[in-house]
């Protein structure tokens, strides 16, 4: 099965149509895929030695915005509607894009340091304070970072910690295709001291802090499915 109708076979069946007939449904909604530069501050050591690493940030989910909601309500059993009344926005990622990396590290040296790794997020939640054309939102969620560092003045690391992670996000809707966002993540690890796998002090020998900031591309491709 493809995996953008795993997208829309989850949100609809399994976050919007509780309850929904078996008949064979034609379905229209939008995928918002977003790609764009990011920029890495590992506090600590790492920072010190090269403040800035690069990379990409990604994200992929669907987005039925209240128009929509409107459009397909009568999808949804009677007694829930009131609940879908109230919706401005429902956005969702099911389980399998959970493989494709939040963010990835692609950082050659340009002083003393590289890094290359990635970022996933098995579990998040997010919360839009304003609706669009400007939306501002809060993200949380846990995430799990590995990341090869090597260094000429810092000792080689492989970096693999879990942690937390706290975003805000800015987001301009320019056409219902195209939308520009930008973000700040700011990520705690389980501290993890360059050099080891298993040392956690002291910490300022160590990496437990990770702040992100990026700029994403957003395009939404409708895609039609049948329930």
């Amino acid at each position: 099965m493809p995996l953008m109708k795993l997208v829309h076979l989850a949100l609809l069946c399994g976050v919007l149509l509780p309850g929904v007939s078996a008949a064979q449904r034609r379905i229209t909604a939008p995928v918002d895929i977003a790609v764009g530069p990011a920029a890495f501050l590992f506090f600590g050591p790492v920072f010190e030695d090269q403040p800035i690493h690069t990379g990409l940030k990604i994200s992929v989910e669907a987005v039925l915005d209240k128009e929509w909601l409107r459009k397909h309500r009568n999808l949804v059993p009677q007694r829930q509607r009131g609940r879908l009344d109230r919706m401005n926005e429902v956005r969702y990622a099911p389980a399998v894009l959970k493989l494709i990396p939040d963010s990835i590290i692609i950082s050659p040296k340009y002083r003393n340091t590289s890094m290359y790794g990635a970022t996933w997020k098995p579990l998040g939640f997010g919360l839009g304070l304003t609706p669009s054309p400007v939306r501002l939102s809060l993200d949380a969620g846990l995430i799990l970072t590995y990341a090869y560092l090597s260094s000429d003045e810092l000792e080689n690391t492989h970096f693999i910690r879990p942690g937390a992670q706290l975003a805000a996000d800015l987001e301009f809707q320019l056409s219902k295709s195209f939308l520009v966002s930008i973000g700040w993540a700011s990520s705690l690890y389980v501290p993890q001291r360059l050099g080891t796998v298993s040392e956690t002090k002291p910490l300022n020998e160590s990496i437990f802090h990770v702040g992100q900031a990026y700029l994403l591309l957003h395009f939404r491709v409708p895609f039609t499915t049948s329930l």
